[in-house]
C-alpha cells in the first residue's frame, strides 16, 4: 500500500533540531526509516529513556503512524590502522562494553546540522544532497572531551578527522534506506599504514507494542543476524516469533556501498570491476561474552578490535544451520563490517560509505519460509539493497570506479553520485468535506513534466487513497485503501483512462492552482477523521529495469460534516446524543473526549446550559478558520492542525469554561448568529 500518509504525520518522527539550532543528535524523519543519527559516529539511541520511545532508535513503518517496529540498540563507527610503526589502535563510536564510550568528538557548540534539498523546507540549502542530509565534523585526536572536559580512558587517537553525512529520501525507490557517508583524513604528521573502517551494529528487532526493553535479556536476545558476502550486506531479522506478539516481519540491514576513490584500496593492475567484495569483511560476537567460542568472544581492547576488523569470521557461522554457534538463531549479537586495508598520508583521505536498508518480508506463499532465515522471504530486502547500490552509483552505472562513455550525464567529468530517474511531482491537491461525503479536487501538474534522463514525458496516471474510519485510533494494521485508479489508455496498466477534465477548473479564494479533475468519496461517517490522498504515477522503464513509481506523496485530513447553514431555518444539533463516555472513538484522557454541534451558520457563538440555567461554556465558532485545534482530541490525533472541516460542524471536549469535566445529565444549549442575531436551541444528554 502506499505510503502517502507520511506528510499528514511527519510530527511524529522529528526531534531536537530548530532552525538555525544544533544538536548532537536526531532522527531521519523522511521516508519509512526512523533512525538517530549523532554527530559523533553512532547511529541508533540505546533505548534511553531521554529519547526513546519519543525519538526513534531505527524504526521501519508503512503505517501513517509509528509503528514501534525496532531494529537497532546501537551503531557506530571504528576506524583502525598503525600510526608511525605502532599500534594497532582503534577508535570507536559503539561499544558494548561501554555504551558511553565516546572516542570521536567535537569541539563545544558543535554538532549536528540539518540540510534539505526540497525547496519548502526551512531547512533548504542548494548544496543538501537528500531530502533530509544531517552533516557532522568530529576528531579522534583529543584524549579529553572538549566539550565536557572528561577523560577518555584508553584512547590512543590515530588522529584523523570525520566528516560524516547521512541521506534520507521520501522518493518512493529510496525511502527504505539511509546512507552514511564518512570521508577520513589523516590530520597527523605521520602516515597510516593498513587502515580498515568498519561500522559495528547490535541489530534488536522488536515489536515494541508487545516487547520492552526493560524486559532486559529477553528483549534483546530474540534477533538472528546472517551475511550476503556477493552484496556486502549483513542483516537482522526476529529470530524467536514469540507466538503471542504480532509478527515482526522485517529485515534490517547493512550494506557496505562504496569506497571513493576506490583505486585507494585495490593493489596496481587489480581487475577493479566488483573486487571490493574481496576487501570486505564481516565479523560478529556475542553481547559482552567472555568465555565459550573463541571466533564469538567480545573484542575487549584495541588489538582484538582491530583482528575483528582485519580477520573475517569463518562462513560456516552463517551459512550452515547446523553450527551450534549459527548466527541464524536468536541471540544477541554485535555485527561488524570493515573495509580495507588504506594507506593514509598526511593529509590523504578516504570515503567509505554505509547503507542502512529494511525491508518486508518476501510472503512465499510458505509459512516456513516466511518465518525463518531463508534466502525466499529475503528478495524484497535484496532488491532495496539494490536500489541502495544503484543510487549510490549515480552516474557510475557499473560500479567500477570509473566514469565510462556515456556515463557522464551532467558533462562535469567526475562521477555524480545519488542521481535517480525523475520523479514525478505530486499533484495539487484540495479535499472539500460535505455531509456523508468529500470531494477531492487535483490538477494536472505531473502530466506534462520531462523526464531528463529518459528525454520524454512520462506520466501515466494518478491513484486515489483514502484511510479507514479509525484509523487515528485504533491502531489498524493496514489502515490504507486505494479507493480509484485512472492510467492513460497506452497499453500500459489497466488502460482505465483519465477521468474527465471539469470544463472550467476549480478555483478557491486564497489558492493560487486551479483543478482540473475531481472525485466524490460518498458514505462517509460524520465527525470522523479520514486522511484522503492523491499520487501520480508515471511509466517506468523496462529498458533500464526502472519499475513504474508513485509520486512523492501528498494527503490532507478532513472531517465529513454538514456544511455552515445558509438559511436560518435549519435545525441545529448534537451528535452523538445521548453522548456514552468512553466510547471507542474518544482518546484516553477526560480531555480527550468530543461532541460536535451541527448545522451551524458560518457564524454563531454556542452556549451550553444546564438544567438550572447555569452557564456551562462559551464557544465561538468561524466557518472560515475552525478546524478542531483548540481541543486535545485532534492536537493528539491530528497533531498538526492541518485538518479541514465543512463548516457547519464545532467540537466540544466536555470541559467547562472553569476548566471541570461535565457530569452526567441533561444540558441545554443555544446557537446565536451573529450576523441576524437569530437564536436556535436544543439540548444533549451525557451519560457517564
Amino acid at each position: 500500500m502506499r505510503n502517502f500518509l507520511r506528510v499528514a504525520t511527519i510530527a511524529l518522527f522529528v526531534t531536537g533540531v530548530a532552525r538555525g539550532q544544533v544538536s548532537d543528535n536526531n532522527s531521519t524523519s523522511v521516508g519509512k526509516i526512523g533512525l538517530t543519527v549523532t554527530s559523533f559516529g553512532r547511529i541508533g539511541n540505546s533505548f534511553n529513556a531521554s529519547f526513546w520511545p519519543a525519538q526513534p532508535s531505527c524504526e521501519y513503518t508503512i503505517s501513517p503512524v509509528r509503528s514501534r517496529i525496532e531494529h537497532l540498540f546501537n551503531g557506530g563507527l571504528w576506524i583502525g590502522g598503525y600510526r608511525n610503526g605502532q599500534g594497532p589502535f582503534v577508535s570507536t563510536a559503539a561499544i558494548d562494553r561501554s555504551f558511553s564510550v565516546e572516542e570521536f568528538t567535537q569541539p563545544p557548540d558543535s554538532g549536528l546540522s540539518e540540510r534539505s534539498s526540497l525547496l519548502d523546507s526551512r531547512y533548504y540549502s542548494p548544496i543538501a544532497v537528500s531530502h533530509q542530509d544531517f552533516v557532522a565534523d568530529y576528531t579522534d585526536s583529543n584524549t579529553t572531551n572538549p566539550a565536557t572536559g572528561q577523560r577518555i580512558l584508553d584512547h590512543v587517537p590515530l588522529n584523523v578527522s570525520i566528516h560524516q553525512e547521512s541521506y534520507a529520501w521520501e522518493y518512493p525507490i529510496a525511502d527504505f534506506f539511509v546512507i552514511l557517508s564518512f570521508n577520513v583524513k589523516n590530520t597527523g604528521n605521520t602516515q597510516l599504514d593498513s587502515v580498515y573502517i568498519g561500522f559495528v551494529n547490535d541489530f534488536v528487532v522488536r515489536n515494541t507494542n508487545y516487547r520492552l526493553p526493560n524486559e532486559g535479556s529477553p528483549f534483546y536476545s530474540g534477533t538472528g543476524v546472517g551475511y550476503v558476502d556477493s552484496l556486502r550486506l549483513v542483516y537482522g531479522f526476529d529470530a524467536e516469533h514469540r507466538p503471542q506478539d504480532m509478527p515482526t516481519d522485517s529485515y534490517i540491514s547493512m550494506k557496505l556501498l562504496g569506497v571513493d576513490p576506490l583505486t585507494s584500496i585495490l593493489p596496481s593492475g587489480s581487475n577493479i570491476l566488483d573486487s571490493l567484495n574481496g576487501y570486505t569483511h564481516f565479523s560478529a560476537w556475542q553481547f559482552r561474552a567472555s568465555t565459550g567460542d573463541p571466533n564469538l568472544l567480545s573484542p575487549s581492547d584495541d588489538q582484538q578490535r582491530f583482528e575483528k576488523m582485519e580477520i573475517p569470521l569463518p562462513s560456516d557461522y552463517y551459512l550452515n544451520p547446523a553450527n551450534v554457534s549459527y548466527l541464524g538463531k536468536a541471540g544477541n549479537r554485535y555485527t561488524l563490517l570493515s573495509v580495507g586495508p588504506f594507506t593514509l598520508k598526511p593529509d590523504s583521505s578516504v570515503t567509505v560509505v554505509f547503507g542502512i536498508v529494511a525491508a518486508h518480508k518476501f510472503d512465499t506463499g510458505n509459512p516456513t519460509d516466511y518465518q525463518n532465515n531463508v534466502a525466499a522471504s529475503r528478495k524484497t530486502l535484496y532488491e532495496n539493497a539494490t536500489w541502495a547500490q544503484r543510487t549510490y552509483n549515480g552516474e557510475d552505472r557499473n560500479g567500477n570506479g570509473v566514469l565510462d562513455p556515456g556515463e557522464d550525464l551532467d558533462g562535469n567529468g567526475k562521477i555524480t553520485r545519488y542521481i535517480f530517474p525523475n520523479i514525478l511531482p505530486p499533484p495539487h491537491m484540495r479535499v472539500v468535506p460535505g455531509d456523508r461525503e468529500a470531494t477531492i479536487y487535483w490538477d494536472e501538474t505531473p502530466e506534462n513534466v520531462i523526464d531528463p534522463l529518459l528525454n520524454r514525458k512520462n506520466f501515466e496516471g494518478y491513484r486515489l487513497f483514502m484511510s479507514k474510519p479509525g484509523f487515528d485510533f485504533q491502531g489498524l494494521q493496514d489502515p490504507v485503501v486505494q479507493i480509484a485508479s485512472f492510467d492513460l489508455i497506452d497499453s500500459l496498466g489497466f488502460d482505465a483512462g483519465l477521468p474527465a477534465k471539469l470544463m472550467t477548473p476549480k478555483q478557491f479564494a486564497g489558492d493560487p492552482y486551479k483543478y482540473n479533475y475531481k472525485y466524490v468519496v460518498p458514505g462517509l461517517l460524520n465527525g470522523w477523521q479520514y486522511l484522503f490522498g492523491v499520487e501520480a504515477f508515471d511509466q517506468g522503464d523496462p529498458a533500464s529495469g526502472l519499475p513504474s513509481q508513485a509520486s512523492t506523496e501528498q494527503a490532507v485530513k478532513a472531517f465529513p460534516g454538514p456544511a455552515a447553514a445558509t438559511a436560518d431555518s435549519a435545525a441545529v444539533g448534537v451528535f452523538p446524543n445521548p453522548y456514552y463516555t468512553r466510547a471507542v472513538w474518544d482518546g484516553t484522557g477526560e480531555r480527550e473526549r468530543k461532541i460536535y454541534f451541527y448545522n451551524l451558520p458560518a457564524k454563531c457563538e454556542i452556549r451550553i446550559y444546564t438544567v438550572a440555567g447555569d452557564i456551562v461554556a462559551t464557544l465561538e465558532h468561524d466557518a472560515s478558520t475552525y478546524n478542531g485545534s483548540d481541543i486535545q482530541w485532534f492536537q493528539h490525533y491530528s497533531s498538526d492542525n492541518t485538518q479541514v472541516f465543512s463548516g457547519g460542524m464545532h467540537a466540544w471536549n466536555l470541559i467547562t469554561d472553569a476548566d471541570q469535566a461535565i457530569a452526567t445529565g441533561l444540558y441545554l444549549f443555544t446557537v446565536r448568529n451573529t450576523v441576524t442575531g437569530e437564536i436556535k436551541r436544543g439540548k444533549f444528554l451525557v451519560v457517564k
